[in-house]
């Protein structure tokens, strides 16, 4: 699904994307004073202070190692979710870095110009982050046990197997963690570690 502008109201910001293959399209506006949502058949409109909540995190999946990701609260409402890339295909995802860059930027200045008492969050949940990275560290310290055995073994095959998968963990889990390190901000002052650039 491509983004950009709501053809029929061009001064309207309009994000879109697919959150799965088969789904239908989620699709978001900015009007004048709410942020209006359509999932499918369901619609509905939540005033910029009626937002509690919001979350900027970086959440990588299998076919876009390059994905981020928005959660809204709203005092009244679902949870609204806004990713970076939308599904293309059965073996694809398109990132859609610069569209979701500019609308999640212009969402916060929005909230800022309304007065509305909302939380920022960036990163994963506190509890998530810090129970996650101790997994990360057992397992990064078992594979290093691991090569170092197979090196005094003279198992050379085994040791860059090894170290191969110790090095691709600590590349994809380390980036994981750099990003999502729980924190808060402010609207005028967006954490660019949890953001597409630009």
């Amino acid at each position: 699904m491509q983004d950009g502008t709501d053809a029929s109201e061009p001064s309207i910001p309009f994000y879109a994307y697919k959150p799965s293959l088969m789904g239908r399209p989620w699709e978001f506006r900015l009007t004048r004073d709410a942020l209006e949502w359509q999932i499918g058949r369901y619609q509905g409109r939540t005033p910029y202070a009626g937002i509690s909540r919001i979350r900027l995190s970086f959440r990588p999946v299998t076919m876009q190692t390059r994905r981020f990701v928005a959660e809204i609260w709203p005092i009244d409402g679902p949870r609204l979710v806004i990713a970076s890339s939308s599904w293309k295909s059965i073996i694809e995802q398109e990132g859609q870095d610069r569209a979701y860059g500019a609308f999640i930027r212009e969402l916060h200045r929005r909230i800022a110009a309304s007065g509305a008492r909302v939380a920022f969050e960036a990163g994963s949940s506190a509890i998530r982050y810090w129970l996650g990275l101790a997994v990360f560290v057992i397992v990064s310290l078992g594979l290093a046990v691991l090569t170092a055995r197979a090196l005094q073994s003279a198992a050379w095959p085994a040791a860059a197997i090894i170290g191969g998968m110790l090095c691709l963990f600590l590349w994809q889990s380390g980036n994981y963690f750099r990003r999502n390190r729980p924190g808060r901000y402010r609207p005028d002052a967006l954490p660019e570690h949890v953001l597409p650039d630009g």
